[in-house]
């Protein structure tokens, strides 16, 4: 697949990178919500398929979600595709969040069709940081940007 970086964002949570992992990478056929697929619950859907490629069905649209080693990704629409990867940080565990312009065909009509992404950094960087917030909540812990 080829696919072009468009933003990154991390940060940090002061937990173990055992119960980061067990919050956003456990994933397996069934709804969506508390314990599976929990950084999607806010979607909802339903998950068909596994283990490592699912397809998840919305009201109105499908979507890609796998998870490989310590990466939680999702693809829709005919461009979008955000990884979320998770490692060891001093202080806990860092999760890193990227965004990709993953388009099989007309690849250079992802940044008109955006506006050029005007924005798009900084609003992905908001949503990222109340995410964050809310694993925070989850487990109980402090979090921040990287």
């Amino acid at each position: 697949m080829r696919k072009t970086l468009l933003c990154e964002v991390a940060g940090v949570i002061a937990a173990p990178v055992a119960r980061v992992e067990e919050l956003v990478l456990t994933v397996g056929p069934g709804t969506v919500g508390p314990g599976n697929a929990w950084l999607l619950s806010d979607h909802g859907g339903v998950l068909r398929g596994g283990p490592g490629r699912f397809t998840l069905r919305l009201p109105g649209h499908s979507m890609t979600v796998d998870v490989t080693g310590r990466t939680f990704a999702v693809q829709g629409g005919w461009w979008y595709r955000g990884e979320y990867t998770v490692g060891p940080h001093p202080e806990g565990t860092l999760l890193t969040h990227r965004v990709y312009n993953a388009a099989s065909r007309g690849r250079w009509a992802v940044p008109l069709a955006n506006r050029f992404f005007a924005g798009f950094g900084e609003s992905t960087r908001d949503g990222f940081a109340a995410g964050l917030e809310r694993i925070g909540r989850e487990l109980g812990c402090a979090t921040h940007l990287a």
